[in-house]
């Protein structure tokens, strides 16, 4: 099939598919080249399989670990530890699938079931078909509100405008030309004779040929670039399988040790053997995959009651190491509601407050607000814009909504807020003739009675084509003439306007004694009275101004990438605080030149990409990642999705996004807020150092279990702790606290701090040394409880008692240890002791469940324990404060420090 379509005449077009303009094709040839191209359709995205989610759990490297302990724990007859292993891996992947599948079930609610129809010739009948059943070189007849069914090679058209911000990302609608024809390459953006598969029509009318359906329409390119990125692991992942690397290779290494101290002290080799594998044990904090994916499970909940829906567990944490925000303009950082913000008449500027096309807002000039009942020139002007208009203005149930162009909605909206009631207007003023709106002389007239006494034609259009035509001006409701120093001022004002990426329109009138018998261009639209000019925007959300501010104080970096024009884009930046000066905007096609090197120093300066395409944003967002940024993408168009893709964290906006946007992305914004991001980047950062503090509370517990085990054997003793005791403490009096830890209430000044470096390990240097500390302190309490246990009671006789005393101190030690890890640096009483609840009935059901394994028959005999009477339970209690006073001692010393 030819190509580059634009390049043809619509004559070349039918030709090339074998079609006429009248006829269309036969239901024949439709049905046979349907066979030939497919459905315009696209594929379905395929949902991951239960098996598939599955196996992507047990794949997780600490699972492997567990799984690997639980085999070797079988063959040695441990049933027990094995089952208990077993049952921990099991939960912790149903639970992680059945949280991503609350969110899939979320996004199916939120996605929009359509089947549109497309108004097609076939056969010389105009007829309607589903639009998955068009096939190339079909003609399609278009009308305002129509959704573009396939990529169309334009053949005729008549006032016709398409919004196409969903895949280019250009704000304001576009007028199409059918007789347009272009020599060499025009961006996807720039081709005015061309009509795009799920593109609006706004206003007038036209008729396409069908050049491409299903994944050969822009669209559907797009949609295949989305499939060739591949996912990619989160930056908690990748730390986490550091982790459990370091922890499989502490483990071989244990085993070695103690299998080597075995053999120089001549002991048994299968006992040996199974005191290596209850080090293994000691080692591996059994519990950190279940209660990662619970605290993650409680952040997705959070966020979620704050309009952020997460569809995977592990992109809650991403957000809180996100450094770059890289956001779309149009519908994301603006509300794509265009409004009039500025009015120039009778040589003074007013200002329009209110955004969107609620009509709430007031017209002032010098603060002072002004009605048309004191103004004349702002009744007529106001009055022009709302009668040379075909757009019609709803409110319903407070919210307010436009059937039309956009700009001609956002022209009725500022008639409402000057006062000069659309109702009112309507029935008064019966539009009586017009001169449709053309994109050659870029005007609109309308003819109306009684307005000004006689019959009146008012016009609106592009300022320098009205002005033009025009030989008077009206000045404090007078007609006065319009020398060259008010022309001059009046294209000054235009000039001024559109530096400030407004878009311009300008009105005027011209009396008629009677109806004019010739109503053309030539014969009506001269000798006009010039009134004013508007300009318009589409604006800034409020709200988006404080979250990019909130983002410069959380040392977020915010990008803005649009398909909009330069001034556009950059007149937005500035106003939000994203841009401050003129240098720090690029447009897309001076991207198109640069290496790979160029382009990763260009993101490092420019914070405004304009008039990019969709590979551009992708190349941007993969530059960010080279220079080693934490980069977020949000979106709502097609235009976004692949850029959405290969950021590290997705977002898309739950309302206006469309159904790609959201089904690729890994968060979606249910309120389209750009300031819920910040939400969720601070809920983010809080969950991360929630996951510090509690993996740094395991380790310490565990290598802590581990000195106490291999320092035993090094002394020739034997192990205080045997794998079942050792299985319980890793797997249920830690794991409550550790939860606890989890949902601890975030710092207060956690969004002031920049973000953390994206290669910091999860273990810092100072966890590091609190980890040691404790770990030794623990070692410390744990040894001198089982020592006095064993002094009091012998070796043999006694080690019964000896052990159940190691194993209540160790399990005390440890639940003090939770109260220490809720800060690095506060104490525990600067903190407040039962400030988080949680923590508090945490520790005190652990502790219930150590003296019902320690007191009840049948557990103590399975757990190898005994009755422990008061002088053991006071040397218990006494060893078990030695971690806690410790760490307080170091969070002071650190302190005098900084």
């Amino acid at each position: 099939m030819e190509k580059n379509w634009y390049n043809q005449s619509p004559d070349e077009a039918l030709k090339n598919l074998s079609t006429t303009k009248d006829k269309g094709l036969s239901q024949d040839e439709a049905k046979a080249r349907l066979e030939k191209y497919g459905e315009n359709a696209l594929a379905a995205e395929k949902k991951k399989s239960f098996g598939e989610k599955l196996k992507e759990q047990i794949l997780d490297p600490m699972i492997i670990i567990l799984m690997a302990a639980a085999l070797v724990s079988a063959f040695n007859g441990e049933a027990l530890d094995a089952g208990i292993i077993i049952a921990i891996v099991v939960v912790n992947a149903f639970l992680s699938i059945y949280q991503e599948g609350k969110a899939e079930e979320a996004i199916a609610a939120l996605q929009k079931m359509s089947s549109p129809k497309a108004k097609v010739i076939r056969d010389g009948d105009h007829i309607e078909v589903d639009s998955n059943t068009l096939v190339p070189g079909d003609i399609i007849i278009l009308e305002t509100g129509d959704i573009v069914p396939a990529d169309l090679r334009l053949i005729e058209s008549s006032n016709l405008k398409i919004d196409e911000s969903s895949l280019t990302g250009e704000s304001v609608p576009v007028e199409k030309e059918a007789s347009v024809v272009y020599d060499g390459k025009m961006e996807i953006g720039d081709r005015e004779n061309l009509a795009y598969s799920s593109t609006i029509v706004t206003y007038g009318r036209g008729m396409g040929l069908v050049i491409e359906t299903g994944h050969e329409t822009e669209i559907g390119k797009i949609a295949t670039s989305i499939a060739t990125v591949g996912d990619e692991q989160t930056p908690l992942q990748r730390k986490l399988a550091k982790l459990s690397k370091t922890l499989g290779i502490l483990v071989l290494v244990i085993c070695a040790v103690v299998l080597g101290v075995g053999v120089l002290y001549k002991h048994d080799p299968r006992e040996m053997f199974m005191t290596a594998i209850s080090l293994a044990v000691a080692a591996v904090p059994e519990g950190l995959p279940a209660i990662v994916t619970i605290v993650l499970s409680i952040g997705m909940g959070k966020m979620a009651e704050k309009n952020a829906i997460v569809k995977k567990l592990l992109a809650v944490e991403t957000l809180g190491t996100t450094t770059v925000i890289c956001s779309d303009k149009t519908g994301t950082l603006t509300q794509n509601e265009m409004t009039v913000v500025k009015v120039f008449t009778d040589g003074h500027v007013y200002d329009v407050s209110g955004t969107g096309y609620s009509p709430e807002g007031d017209v002032t000039r010098k603060d002072a607000k002004v009605t048309i009942e004191e103004d004349e020139n702002l009744k007529i002007l106001s009055s022009i814009a709302a009668l040379t208009n075909d757009a019609k203005l709803q409110v319903k149930g407070g919210e307010a909504s436009i059937i039309g162009d956009p700009t001609e909605g956002a022209l009725l909206t500022f008639a409402e807020k000057a006062g000069n009631g659309l109702k009112e207007l309507y029935n008064n003023f019966d539009r009586i003739e017009e001169i449709p709106f053309d994109s050659d002389r870029k005007m609109m007239t309308t003819f109306h009675d009684k307005i000004l006494d006689d019959i009146t034609s008012f016009t609106k259009g592009a300022p320098d084509v009205v002005l033009d035509r025009c030989s008077k001006i009206l000045i404090d409701g007078k007609e006065v003439d319009l020398d060259d120093k008010l022309r001059e001022e009046i294209l000054s004002k235009n000039s001024e306007f559109a530096r400030s990426a407004l878009r311009c329109l300008g009105y005027a009138y011209r009396k008629h004694k009677d109806m004019p018998n010739e109503i053309t261009s030539e014969n009506i639209e001269k000798d006009m009275v010039f009134v004013g000019l508007t300009g318009m925007i589409d604006p800034s959300r409020p709200e988006a101004k404080a979250a990019i501010k909130e983002c410069r104080t959380a040392g977020i970096r915010p990008i803005m990438i649009t398909g909009d024009y330069l001034e556009t884009g950059l007149a937005i930046a500035k106003d939000l605080g994203i841009a401050t000066s003129d240098d720090q905007a690029i447009m897309g096609r001076e991207l198109n030149e640069m290496s790979e090197e160029e382009l990763r120093e260009v993101v490092k300066e420019k914070s405004v990409f304009t008039r990019v395409s969709p590979e551009n944003k992708v190349q941007i967002v993969t530059a960010l990642k080279q220079n080693g940024h934490i980069t977020a993408m949000t979106g709502d168009g097609v235009n976004d999705a692949p850029a959405i893709k290969k950021a590290d964290i997705g977002i898309a906006m739950g309302i206006t996004g469309t159904d790609v946007a959201k089904n690729t992305a890994e968060v979606i914004l249910t309120d389209d807020n750009f300031a819920t991001i910040v939400n969720a980047v601070e809920e983010g950062r809080i969950i991360y150092s929630n996951i510090k503090k509690f993996v740094a509370y395991l380790l310490s517990c565990n290598l802590g279990e581990v000195l106490i085990v291999l320092i035993s054997i090094l002394m020739n003793l034997p192990v205080p702790l045997i794998p079942i005791q050792l299985l319980w403490l890793n797997l249920v009096t830690d794991s409550f606290p550790a939860l606890a830890l989890g949902v601890e209430r975030g710092e207060a000044d956690i969004m002031n701090e920049p973000p953390r470096d994206p290669d910091e390990p999860i273990l810092d240097t100072e966890i590091k040394i609190t980890v040691a500390i404790q770990s030794i302190a623990i070692t410390v309490a744990t040894l001198l409880a089982y020592f006095v246990g064993l002094k009091w009671y012998g070796q043999a006789e006694g080690l019964g008692h000896a052990r159940t005393m190691a194993f209540s101190a160790l399990i005390i030690c440890e639940l003090l240890r939770a109260y220490t890890s809720r800060s690095i640096d506060k104490t525990v009483f600067e903190i407040g002791v039962f400030t988080n609840k949680k923590l508090v009935f945490a520790t005190l059901f652990s502790f219930l469940l150590m003296l019902v394994v320690i007191y009840v028959p049948v557990l103590n005999d399975a757990f190898g324990l005994m009755d422990l009477g008061p002088k053991e339970i006071a040397v218990v209690i006494g060893s078990s404060l030695i971690p806690l006073v410790a760490g307080e001692i170091q969070k002071k010393v650190r302190f005098k420090k900084k």
